[in-house]
């Protein structure tokens, strides 16, 4: 090899080296903040659909992990008051326009839902992003809904036959959003026994 090449490879080699060092660093000190950003998000999804009348618990401490659809495993966040479950909240996902919605579903423990949010999605702005509450009401209209209020076959939007309005030109966003909220439903109905046993 010529002195030339050895005066490359020593470049790139230092260069390569002091990247992966920089990166290490930046990793280390820009993982707790993220995690904590990461918390404080959760305990806003979760205060928006747990009032905080409804625990005297941090729900996040006496969350379980449950078995979910499609082998995904669902943590549910328990509000507890006086050592009794008065309600859970966990993520929900949909199929919209522009791909996965997430939610978070709240339901209390006779399960009724105590509401709705959006967390996260990528719907088309002014349309399908109105499930967002500083967008528009619409997701407000699912508290105190629960299988059978609708009856199984309103849970679809109008315009399938359903009970539930959907945004003028952006009908899949609405359609899925319908359909996660009856799916975290049915998951509730099937693992109410457990969520509400108190350890």
């Amino acid at each position: 090899m010529k002195p030339r090449t050895y005066v490359h490879a020593l470049i790139l080699g230092t260069f390569c080296l002091g990247f992966g060092f920089v990166l290490a660093v930046t990793d280390r000190v820009t993982t707790e903040p993220i995690a904590d950003r990461a918390l404080e998000d959760k305990l806003n999804s979760l205060a928006q659909v747990l009032p905080e009348g409804l625990h005297d618990n941090n729900p996040i401490e006496d969350a379980v992990t449950l078995p979910g659809p499609h082998d995904k495993e669902i943590t549910v966040y328990r509000a507890l008051r006086d050592g009794q479950v008065t309600g859970v909240a966990y993520e929900i996902r949909g199929s919209g326009y522009a791909g996965e919605i997430r939610l978070m579903l709240g339901v209390d423990a006779n399960g009724q839902i105590l509401g709705v949010r959006a967390i996260a999605h990528k719907e088309t702005p002014g349309l399908g992003d109105k499930i967002e509450v500083k967008k528009g009401d619409w997701i407000l209209h699912f508290a105190g809904r629960a299988l059978g209020n609708p009856a199984a076959d309103g849970w679809k939007v109008k315009k399938d036959g359903g009970s539930f309005d959907q945004f003028a030109g952006a009908t899949i966003t609405p359609r899925g959003v319908v359909a996660a909220v009856r799916g975290g439903l049915e998951f509730f109905a099937t693992h109410k026994t457990r969520l509400m046993e108190v350890n």
